[in-house]
């Protein structure tokens, strides 16, 4: 029973059921509401004021009122503006007629001719008070909430005659604008002259509109109209309520689709390959027969099912590829889904994992849930160890990943074998993988990948070079043996850098010169052409590879040099000294392992013996002989003092495989004491055999310091001849025999001819 409902969408990615339908009608009702609400805040404002009862009695009783608009409940009112509020005197004083004379006087001034108006003074002022009423009242319907007053640019006195007023008018000495600033006259503090009022209706309605009509005030009844609210609220809730509906919607989908969000954040994310999808067969695959035999019945088993099922065989739940990096695992997984006419999934460990607990589980049910509704099919998981950890408290524990892990360990042992349901996992850390998941039923067969031999490097490489262009002397049989230990990754990579060299290096093809350089490329970096070393270090940097070197042809049981160099390289190598083995070897002796301690402290040693004092450049050669001798100490039993005794074990043996020691703390002292004294050995060996060679040393390295670069041949070459005259300078009479008894020899065969 599948309990991810609520995390499941429809199609798409959209969401299908009512819980994330609710969810997101709340939300987007929630936005639209927070969305009225600072419209209807900003739309409000400036627009109308709440005024008390008793402030409109008092403008009313002021005569600052124009008009009113009696609704249900309440009132509109409409202020007067300041023209109408400043009506001048019928009945003038002296002093105020001789103010009118004044105003006269600077009428004319401004060129403005009152003779010439065909209207008199009262027809001039009832037609601008009656102008101004009607402009105002239009002001007031077209916008509703701003009312006009005007303002002159000089200050008007109460003594300004109307004409001079009329001639300003005309002159456009007048400007009307919004009110700005406190009207003290009519007692309206600032704004309050641009904007209508709302009045609540009191009980005394009557002697309210006696009262308004006692003062001139227009009162108009208000008709209800709904259709400005309700284009209000389409405008404002609805519209952006659907718009957000389908916004959030389209949101959901693209996210489900993805992986993400509500509907996909249980989904499986992995990616299903048909047959040719990958556009890799088992014939892109070499160096790894075994692995491939394995794989190759299991698909035969997905084609042809009846062949098996007919003798009672099953076909296997589940097979896990374990091996060290680089060789193969995911190559041969999707050789499997180009072969496989069936369905296959392929996802990583880490894609179970998330922030959201249970969301690991979740994905796990989905995934098989897939798988069942296209089986046959195959499921790869790659590094499974992210989500296969054993559950032991000693390696950390984790509820969301152990919760994940119990899904996939019920899973796989639920499904049905018959359907054609088979679990493909990838690992390079199997000792960490929990013993559940590695039982028979869950993961039936163990796909061990090795590093290939030298026949698979041999094979490996042809595959890697069906699309490069070689020329005749490139031997595959010579680069596998120079390239000992590495994996397939390592082998296409010396394969594409050859080609680039080729390129860089102007030929069309790939020599066998360009591999050999490609090697060193990807085991010891490019060459540091930058880095420019003094005489003296170029002096110490020679004899100590030439001290790696002499040791090396010295000792029965090295490896045959193939290089020597001292030029610096990228990865940190001032130098370097390359060995090729004859054979591959699986297995060394204890002789073996000591010439090969005995060659990492020549370098050291040469460096004693020449310049008396030691430098760093010996670090590296170091580590490698302290790792070579404490394994033979506690793990292959070939010390004196400890016998067979096993006092450590192997840790991660596919990366790395650091060696944990299982022992006392008086017993580990011990074992450095015997470690110390066994590199003590070799090293006055290596200057023991240094000291007897020291003529070779010096003239070898005179001859690496003027080329840089020497090859296995050469070297060898020179050793010979340099043993040759040490041989003649230590006896010379034995060397004047020879020479006499070569000169006789010679005679006699020249006479045995000449008969």
């Amino acid at each position: 029973m599948d309990n991810n409902n609520d995390f499941k969408g429809g199609e798409n990615g959209g969401f299908s059921n009512w819980g994330q339908t609710v969810l997101i009608v709340l939300i987007a009702a929630t936005v639209t509401f927070f969305i009225y609400t600072v419209a209807q805040r900003f739309m409000t404002k400036g627009m109308s004021q709440e005024l008390s009862y008793s402030r409109f009695l008092s403008m009313v009783d002021q005569d600052l009122v124009a008009k009113v608009e009696w609704g249900d409940g309440q009132i509109t009112v409409y202020p007067k503006s300041r023209v109408q509020t400043e009506q001048p005197k019928e009945n003038p004083s002296k002093e105020e007629k001789e103010g009118i004379a004044r105003d006269d006087e600077e009428g004319k001034a401004l060129n403005f001719d009152t003779s010439k108006e065909e209207t008199s003074f009262s027809e001039q002022n009832s037609s601008l008070s009656q102008d101004s009423s009607k402009n105002n009242e239009e002001g007031l319907k077209e916008n509703g909430s701003k009312t006009e007053e005007v303002y002159f640019k000089e200050d008007i006195s109460e003594r300004t005659s109307w004409e001079t007023i009329l001639g300003m008018i005309l002159k456009n000495h007048l400007k009307r604008r919004n009110n700005a600033g406190s009207d003290s006259s009519s007692g309206l503090t600032q704004g309050e002259s641009r904007v209508y009022y709302v009045v609540p209706v009191n009980a005394d309605a009557a002697s309210l509109v006696e009262r308004l009509y006692r003062h001139n005030v227009e009162i108009y009844r208000k008709r209800p109209d709904n259709s400005a609210f309700l284009m209000q609220i389409i405008v404002s809730i609805v519209l952006p309520f659907v718009f957000l509906i389908l916004l959030m919607n389209t949101m959901v989908k693209k996210m489900g689709a993805s992986g993400g969000g509500f509907s996909g954040v249980g989904k499986s994310k992995a990616k299903m390959y048909m047959q040719k999808d990958t556009g890799i067969s088992f014939k892109d695959v070499a160096g790894e027969d075994e692995a491939k035999e394995s794989l190759v019945e299991i698909v035969d088993f997905l084609h042809n099912p009846t062949k098996y099922t007919s003798i009672g065989a099953k076909l296997p739940k589940g097979a896990l590829l374990v091996g060290p990096p680089g060789t193969g695992k995911t190559l041969l997984a999707k050789a499997v889904a180009g072969e496989a006419n069936v369905p296959f999934y392929s996802l990583s460990g880490s894609d179970f994992v998330e922030m959201f607990v249970g969301v690991g589980a979740s994905r796990v049910r989905d995934l098989f849930r897939q798988a069942n509704q296209t089986a046959p099919c195959i499921i790869f998981i790659d590094e499974i160890d992210a989500i296969g950890k054993t559950r032991d408290t000693r390696y950390g524990g984790n509820d969301e990943r152990e919760q994940t892990l119990n899904q996939l360990l019920s899973e796989m042992d639920g499904f049905d074998a018959g359907k054609g349901i088979m679990v493909m996992g990838a690992t390079n850390r199997p000792e960490i993988l929990d013993p559940a998941l590695l039982r028979p039923g869950r993961f039936d067969r163990r796909v061990i990948v090795e590093k290939p031999d030298l026949k698979g490097r041999v094979n490996i490489l042809k595959v890697h070079a069906k699309d490069i262009k070689l020329d005749d002397s490139v031997d595959f049989d010579e680069i596998a043996l120079a390239t000992s230990g590495a994996v397939g990754a390592d082998l296409a990579n010396m394969m594409n850098e050859s080609a680039i060299t080729a390129v860089k290096n102007g030929r069309e093809k790939v020599s066998q010169k360009d591999l050999f350089e490609a090697v060193e490329v990807v085991l010891v970096g490019k060459e540091k052409k930058d880095r420019i070393l003094s005489q003296q270090e170029r002096k110490i940097v020679s004899y100590h590879e030439v001290g790696h070197a002499l040791v090396a042809a010295v000792q029965k049981h090295s490896e045959p040099v193939q290089k020597i160099t001292i030029v610096p390289r990228t990865m940190g190598a001032l130098g370097y000294v390359m060995q090729v083995p004859e054979e591959e070897k699986y297995l060394n002796t204890k002789a073996e392992l000591h010439s090969m301690m005995v060659e990492c402290l020549a370098g050291r040693a040469a460096e004693e013996i020449v310049f008396e004092t030691v430098t760093t450049g010996a670090s590296n050669d170091i580590e490698k002989a302290t790792k070579i001798a404490r394994a033979m100490v506690t793990q292959y039993g070939m010390s004196e003092k400890f016998g067979l005794m096993g006092l450590a074990r192997q840790e991660n043996m596919y990366l790395g495989g650091r060696a944990v020691l299982e022992c006392g703390d008086d017993t580990a002292t011990e074992v450095d004491q015997e470690v110390a004294r066994i590199l003590k050995e070799c090293y006055e060996e290596s200057k023991k055999i240094l000291l007897e060679n020291r003529f070779a040393l010096d003239e070898i390295a005179k001859f690496l310091i003027e080329k840089e670069t020497i090859t296995g041949k050469e070297f060898m070459k020179i050793f010979a001849e340099v043993k040759e005259k040490e041989g003649r300078e230590e006896h010379p009479e034995n060397s004047s025999e020879l020479k006499e008894g070569t000169e006789e020899n010679e005679g006699k065969e020249e006479g045995h001819s000449e008969a």
